[in-house]
């Protein structure tokens, strides 16, 4: 069992990938709806992976990958964000993401993401 972050603007995503989360047994330790209280909530937490939208407002998701970066190198944070975004997507994966997942996506590929990213890809 993983205790997971996710941040994303949508309250109905949250909802959607925390269910699917904690229908295969992880705990979801903490929410955010902008990078800006991504950031200071992983300082406070520290979850084993986070999952980051990268458009949102008060901090994109690009930001606060770079800070999470910055305050903990063995981060492991996943990107999940609409197709179309793939340059966006590349300077996620540049800053430190370790994976990303195209929206609209099934809960599955996330799990899948998340389990590949636990296990060391």
């Amino acid at each position: 069992m993983a205790r997971l972050m996710i941040v994303d603007d949508s309250n109905y995503l949250r909802a959607t990938i925390r269910a699917a989360f904690e229908a295969a047994g992880h705990e979801v330790v903490a929410e955010a709806d902008n990078g800006e209280d991504a950031v200071s909530i992983y300082a406070k937490i520290r979850p084993d992976v986070v999952t980051m939208d990268i458009i949102m407002p008060k901090g994109n998701g690009l930001q606060a990958i770079t800070q999470i970066m910055e305050f903990d190198q063995d981060a492991r944070i996943i990107v999940i964000t609409a197709l179309g975004h793939e340059p966006m997507i590349r300077k996620a994966l540049s800053f430190g993401a370790l994976n990303f997942v195209i929206k609209p996506a099934e809960p599955e590929e996330i799990l899948e993401a998340v389990d590949g990213v636990l296990s060391g890809m």
